[in-house]
């Protein structure tokens, strides 16, 4: 199959929220048809629609109209519903057809899914991101992709068209468990650093004086610079990931590492912070505002 063959198949997406949406406009943009299912939680889709997207009610309708499905939506839990219920993606699945999961999920369940989805005649990769919602509208996104690499290479062109960097992590699962393990060390070091610059707040130590000691020092890199903003000036606007998703993220690893007999002190002892801001009714606080909240004994 040739480019040019590959880039007449019609894209389906479940999940337009503030990374799908960015994945969906820039598959727009390099000429793929699109299509979406129709739920509360996307994000304004006019201007895809008015771009040419087609918009179904469910999953099964999409399915049967895609011969690519891409999956954005929160979790293993999501992933399981979009697919297996009743109207779900697998009722109405194409022979032959490609799901793409972009979700963080757990690889039990991923590996699960996989095997279900080649019983209905499809064919399954996971493929999860990191980086931001900027990221993803402006079509740079890192991709992790586990599956069998000839499929992980016919996607090509697909990826790339919202993808920087794209790596193939290895077989069914192997994408997903890299995610965790970056999503562990990212949010575990940016929930460190919120714990450290909450500190300081409440020694007195100035915030600039505080963030130029960790950059000419071992605090330095994306953690910090991510957090800088809010750290310096109360901005939160480039690090829009919420204490519920990291919560989740944290979950998941410590799921992962629990199946697989791995260490994972530091992992529960963070997830159970994260855990208490949480329930403390903070789940929508993006990870920045992590050092307010821990300054204030009242949010936990």
């Amino acid at each position: 199959m040739n480019d040019t063959q590959l880039t007449k198949r019609r894209v389906g997406m479940v999940g337009i929220g503030m990374m799908g949406h960015g994945i969906a406009t820039n598959i727009q943009r390099a000429g793929w048809p699109l299509a979406f299912v129709e739920h509360p939680g996307n994000q304004p889709v006019d201007e895809l629609l008015a771009q040419g997207a087609t918009s179904f009610d469910t999953g099964a309708a999409l399915a049967q109209h895609a011969e690519i499905i891409i999956l954005c939506v929160t979790g293993s839990p999501q992933v399981e519903e979009v697919l297996f219920r009743d109207d779900g993606v697998l009722h109405g699945l194409r022979p032959g057809a490609v799901i793409i999961d972009c979700s963080t999920a757990i690889p039990s369940s991923t590996q699960r899914i996989a095997e279900a989805v080649a019983a209905a005649g499809g064919r399954f990769l996971d493929a999860p991101m990191t980086r931001t919602p900027k990221e993803a509208a402006q079509g740079r996104l890192n991709l992790l992709v586990g599956g069998d690499r000839d499929l992980f290479e016919a996607q090509q062109p697909l990826l790339q068209s919202f993808a920087e960097n794209i790596t193939h992590a290895g077989p069914v699962g192997a994408g997903h468990q890299l995610k965790l393990l970056h999503n562990f060390v990212s949010v575990g070091f940016s929930t460190v650093l919120a714990e450290a610059a909450a500190c300081a707040e409440l020694g007195g130590i100035e915030p600039d004086v505080f963030v130029d000691v960790l950059a000419q020092g071992g605090g330095a890199g994306t953690v910090l610079e991510r957090l800088r903003p809010y750290i310096q000036a109360r901005d939160a606007s480039g690090f829009r990931f919420s204490i519920a998703n990291a919560h989740k993220d944290l979950g998941y690893y410590v799921t992962m590492a629990s199946e697989l007999g791995a260490t994972q002190e530091a992992a529960v002892s963070i997830n159970r912070l994260l855990g208490e801001v949480e329930s403390a009714g903070h789940a929508g606080a993006t990870l920045p505002e992590l050092i307010t909240l821990l300054g204030d004994r009242r949010a936990r």
